[in-house]
């Protein structure tokens, strides 16, 4: 499957769609999900509470703000492979990780809410006819396609999950 080109996105997103050399977004997501698991299973309870400055979220925090994103980035995905070209507006990311309440939840629950809705969009992408991988709509007044939005979700987690390897060593 092709990569996503220049105008697939809106320009802010190249710095998650580059993280990725790969081609085989698929393979990529399956094995992100596998990584992402190892790496936040063994962490404590306590762990998740901490917040390593100069970082201003809480490792929980972080997890909750992956898995919003991932269904913010889902939903367009999946509003635009079906055809539908309604513009959708934006988020405020920050916004969301203050709101969210992360904390309050237990970190293992966190990981398998994150891991329950990729799982879900594993199958979506799976699922997807060949020419909706091109289908495009407007997000946050940019131009996005399907590809590109399966990209950017793997972008972000590769993107977090460095910074979450740095905090947890």
């Amino acid at each position: 499957m092709p990569r996503p080109a220049a105008g697939d996105f809106a320009p802010y997103y190249a710095k998650y769609i580059d993280l990725l050399p790969e081609d085989n977004i698929l393979g990529v997501l399956t094995k992100q999900l596998d990584e992402f698991l190892a790496l936040m299973r063994p962490v404590s309870e306590e762990t998740g509470n901490v917040i390593h400055p100069p970082y201003t979220w809480s490792v929980k925090q972080v997890v909750g703000h992956l898995t919003d994103c991932e269904r913010v980035f889902g939903y367009r995905a999946l509003r635009f492979a079906r055809g539908d070209t309604t513009p959708l507006p934006g988020f405020e990311e920050n916004d969301y990780a203050r709101t969210g309440g992360f904390d309050r939840l237990r970190l293992a629950d966190l990981v398998s809410e994150f891991e329950a809705v990729r799982r879900s969009h594993l199958w979506f992408f799976r699922n997807l006819p060949a020419e909706a991988w091109d289908r495009a709509g407007m997000a946050n007044n940019s131009r996005v396609t399907v590809r590109a939005l399966a990209y950017i979700l793997a972008g972000h987690v590769r993107h977090h999950g460095t910074i979450l390897r740095k905090r947890l060593a």
